[in-house]
């Protein structure tokens, strides 16, 4: 392996593209195959290039794309960054990440500012000389022995066919250093009962239209694929039958990495790059995996309902829109090894009902999440009402925060017309306000890019239940009291109710260190047994192996309440 303080560094890629359909879980390859090398002792930085034409993915709805994953730099990013980050326990940030509308965007700007010397500007050399220059730029800042490309959509879209061009290119000029990796549906109709392997056959034929033959294909299907499949993809596709990875569905993400090493392809990844071959350390993955597995065995567990707004997508449910929720929720279940059961509930219908009982039932804890604007944040109010005068153990995530307050100075303080300025402007009892700096922003509708983003300190009280969480499952909080979470807002609660929230038992238990700004509220003791809001967003810092504190306390407090 080179040495990273070495002048000269010679660097290897690793292109991966996707085939038939989307969502086949490239994100989840380029995590694991990452995490597999980082683990055989090399350095190794993953980044994204998405198709889409946005600067980053910070204006597009949850439920068209995902939840979008926030970076500890600010950057709104792909979900798979947040993958990313938990398989390699690594923040992440504006160097992983590149959309089309970026590439664009730079290649304009040079062009304005006269950088091409009056060359007419094409797609091709100056797109796909811009889409390698952020390849090896990440390389150079990281001083990475690897860098994991991952390629937005599926091989055949005109959307990312400069991506394609790009790995190509980098492949000519730099023989020996580059290698594809191509990851594949292969189905089985039930009507058929057995694998097709037509549709990646002309998948990777149109790899070969564009000039690129991978090294390696990933078949992503229901069960371990056999030798037969395996040797008619050979054939077809003009790849060594060793070089066909099988990666079927599984129980968790997490055992991926594990059944990838069980085909060796570290090893023959690293022998295709000419690479010295080490075994990766995974004892301490293997260990996790084994208590995800206990967990998922367990047939009774805890009921904690979602109210929230973006689970909808036509006929069916999304849970994308809250992925890092989700997996916050899972990696605390899985240290703490008690079973989770989520069951989300539309905002929209909690409005609209007219016994929330109904929807709600009697859960064993309640969380309202992230969200934006008027469509189901009554039904979002309701919830956090009925979660504090029911005592359910309840978490509010930013909006979850918001509404919880809203909720609370109607119902205890009883200002009746309190509310949010996003969904009522000219209302007389704002108690969540739009920040002073972010008034121009929206004045001039600068939507992208403008909310308070990224890691954000915050001083918080002792004695507080916050601050015991933080103290009892470390990590999170310095001698200082100060601990650090990530921000995707542009509201805040009101400081001129903070008198009169404080008084009646709505605890303000940490503020920024920067304009003094309300982070997280809590009831106090003998109101409630768990009742917990947060400004910030501690779902983006948990990491499989690193459960975040606020989501350990919750379900450990959920767990404590049901069992007494």
């Amino acid at each position: 392996m080179p040495d990273s303080n070495s002048k000269k560094q010679n660097t290897k890629y690793i292109f991966v593209s996707g085939g038939v359909i989307s969502g086949i879980g490239k994100g989840i390859t380029v995590a694991s195959i990452s995490l597999l090398l980082k683990s055989a002792g090399y350095k190794v930085a993953p980044i994204k290039f998405e198709n889409y034409l946005n600067m980053d993915a910070g204006t597009i709805n949850p439920i068209e794309h995902g939840d979008t994953f926030l970076c500890e730099d600010g950057t709104e990013t792909d979900m798979d960054i947040g993958t990313y980050e938990k398989f390699l326990n690594e923040d992440m940030g504006k160097d992983n990440f590149v959309t089309m509308g970026r590439i664009y965007s730079t290649v304009i700007e040079k062009e304005r500012r006269f950088e091409y010397n009056g060359e007419d500007v094409e797609a091709i050399p100056h797109i796909t000389n811009e889409i390698t220059r952020r390849i090896t730029s990440l390389a150079s800042k990281k001083q990475a022995d690897i860098v994991v490309i991952e390629l937005g959509g599926t091989a055949g879209e005109y959307q990312n066919v400069f991506y394609y061009e790009a790995s190509r290119i980098m492949t000519l000029k730099n023989p020996g250093d580059v290698i594809h990796v191509h990851v594949s549906y292969v189905p089985t109709p039930s009507h058929l009962g057995e694998p097709k392997t037509k549709p990646t056959q002309l998948s990777v034929r149109t790899l070969n239209s564009l000039g690129i033959q991978p090294d390696f294909i990933i078949t992503r299907s229901e069960k371990l694929l056999d030798q037969r499949r395996k040797d008619r993809l050979a054939l077809f596709c003009n790849i060594n039958p060793e070089s066909v990875i099988s990666s079927p569905d599984l129980p968790s993400v997490y055992e991926v990495p594990l059944i990838l090493n069980n085909q060796d392809l570290s090893r023959k990844i690293l022998s295709k790059l000419s690479l010295p071959i080490r075994k990766p350390k995974l004892n301490e993955w293997e260990n996790f995996v084994k208590k995800v597995k206990k967990v998922q065995a367990k047939k009774d567990g805890l009921e904690i309902v979602i109210v929230g707004k973006y689970f909808g997508t036509g006929d069916y449910e999304l849970r994308d829109s809250y992925a890092a929720l989700f997996d916050a929720i899972d990696h605390a279940s899985y240290s703490l090894g008690t079973r989770v059961n989520t069951r989300w509930v539309n905002a929209q219908r909690v409005e609209l009902s007219e016994n929330i009982a109904d929807l709600i039932g009697k859960p064993d804890g309640l969380i309202v999440p992230i969200g934006w604007g008027e469509r189901g944040a009554e039904g979002m109010i309701k919830a956090a009402g009925y979660a504090r005068e029911n005592k359910i153990p309840y978490l509010g995530l930013c909006y979850g925060l918001q509404l919880a307050a809203i909720s609370f100075a109607r119902d205890v303080l009883g200002i009746k017309d309190a509310n949010t300025e996003e969904n009522d402007a000219s209302g007389k009892n704002p108690i969540i306000h739009l920040m002073p700096m972010q008034k121009k922003f929206m004045k001039h509708r600068a939507y992208g890019g403008t909310m308070r983003l990224g890691a954000w300190d915050a001083k918080v009280k002792k004695g507080s239940i916050a601050h015991k969480l933080y103290e009892k499952y470390g990590g999170l909080l310095n001698k200082d009291g100060l601990t650090s979470e990530r921000h995707r807002h542009r509201y805040e609660i009101n400081d001129k109710y903070s008198d009169r929230f404080e008084k009646s038992g709505f605890i303000i238990s940490a503020r920024s260190v920067i304009e003094n700004l309300v982070e997280i509220a809590e009831l106090s003791d003998d109101q409630h047994p768990f009742y917990l809001g947060t400004q910030g967003h501690p779902e983006y810092k948990s990491r499989p192996l690193r459960p975040h504190p606020i989501f350990l306390g919750f379900i450990e407090e959920v767990s404590r309440l049901k069992k007494s």
